[in-house]
């Protein structure tokens, strides 16, 4: 499904500001996998998911999607292929424009009709926006004219969610798309992702920074330090394994033990529940 071959990227080279991202990077993503990626802020989990998606194309290296080779395809054409959310639930949707508009947007880049953008949405279209709504359990379904700048950030990060899937990518990327929620919302957001994952066999990578998370969603961990990938685990390795397991996985294939206090400190705040 998405194949990475020695991806490598270098910002500002020359400079004193030079910082290498990616280093050399190689991912198979097979068809309805799951993977969730942990790592220290720099180790390059960002920058990865930039090079999928095209905001930027690679210094070396390729990318394939579906077996086509997108690695210098500009980004919005990537987008209609791949969904994106971003820890900022202002992002991905447009505040002034009701959510009925905001879904018609997203529906119409990504549909694979021959006009595309330049389409309109009829009736068909708009009670199948509400029968997605409805799922979400948040009531959006009969607010569909108000202004998305008047919901809740939970409620945005989920219309985002349903914005990204509504036609169903080919790889769905979430980029700590629940750490700027409450945890009752977070749970409920996370809860959403899964069952749509689930039910539409989407092919998902995940960033997040909760380690129990990194363990208990999905069917797949890899963790990243200084832009490589240093650690994949999955299948039985993974099923029986703990956060600690983990750590010094980590600790063994990078050479050095997680700094992160954010990650470490969600895997203290599990033990004390």
């Amino acid at each position: 499904m998405l194949v990475l071959d020695q991806i490598e990227k270098t910002f500002h080279p020359g400079t004193v500001n030079e910082k290498r991202a990616l280093n050399g990077v190689s991912l198979t993503l097979e068809d309805g996998d799951f993977a969730t990626v942990v790592g220290s802020n720099g180790a390059g989990k960002s920058t990865l998911f930039n090079a999928i998606a095209g905001t930027f194309f690679p210094d070396r290296g390729s990318v394939f999607l579906d077996g086509e080779n997108i690695t210098f395809m500009k980004e919005h054409r990537r987008s209609r292929d791949i969904g994106r959310l971003f820890q900022d639930p202002l992002m991905g949707t447009a505040p002034n424009m009701s959510i009925e508009e905001n879904l018609s947007v997203a529906y119409l880049r990504a549909s694979s009709r021959s006009r595309g953008a330049f389409s309109r949405v009829g009736k068909k279209e708009k009670e199948f926006f509400r029968e997605q709504l409805s799922q979400l359990n948040m009531g959006l379904e009969d607010r569909m004219e108000n202004p998305v700048g008047l919901l809740s950030g939970g409620q945005r990060q989920a219309l985002t969610l349903l914005m990204a899937t509504v036609v169903t990518p080919k790889i769905l990327m979430l980029d700590e798309h629940t750490a700027a929620l409450d945890p009752a919302t977070a749970d409920k957001v996370m809860d959403l992702t899964k069952t749509i994952i689930r039910e539409r066999h989407i092919s998902c990578l995940m960033v997040t920074h909760n380690m129990h998370q990194a363990l208990d969603a999905g069917n797949r961990t890899l963790m990243m330090d200084a832009g490589k990938i240093v650690l994949d685990v999955k299948g039985r390795e993974r099923d029986g394994m703990t956060v600690e397991d983990l750590l010094r996985l980590f600790a063994q294939n990078a050479g050095q033990e997680l700094d992160n206090d954010r990650i470490l400190l969600s895997k203290e705040k599990k033990q004390f529940k």
